[in-house]
């Protein structure tokens, strides 16, 4: 993170993340990570979707890739909490 940036809130990065894949990282300034996750999202939705049953649904035939979805989205508030409590301790502390 940008030295006097101010992180954004963490319930605000995991809203946007659960709503547009990436965009929490995105948020959290971290661009390379979300394209890290965005791709594997597709590559693995695609892989379940070819070894699934035809009888699945379309949560159950891309099942990888929602996975890889579930852990961007928690990943991206993770991030954002800990950005967000070195903030908090710093303004504490008397920093900028």
């Amino acid at each position: 993170m940008a030295e006097g940036r101010v992180p954004p809130r963490p319930r605000w990065v995991l809203a946007v993340a659960m709503v547009l894949p990436g965009m929490g990282q995105v948020l959290n300034g971290q661009n390379s990570r979300a394209m890290t996750f965005i791709f594997f999202m597709l590559v693995l939705a695609w892989v379940s979707a070819h070894l699934s049953t035809g009888g699945q649904s379309f949560i159950g035939r891309h099942a990888g890739g929602f996975f890889v979805y579930a852990l961007s989205v928690l990943d991206a508030y993770r991030h954002a909490r800990i950005a967000w409590t070195e903030y908090a301790w710093t303004l504490a502390k008397g920093g900028p």
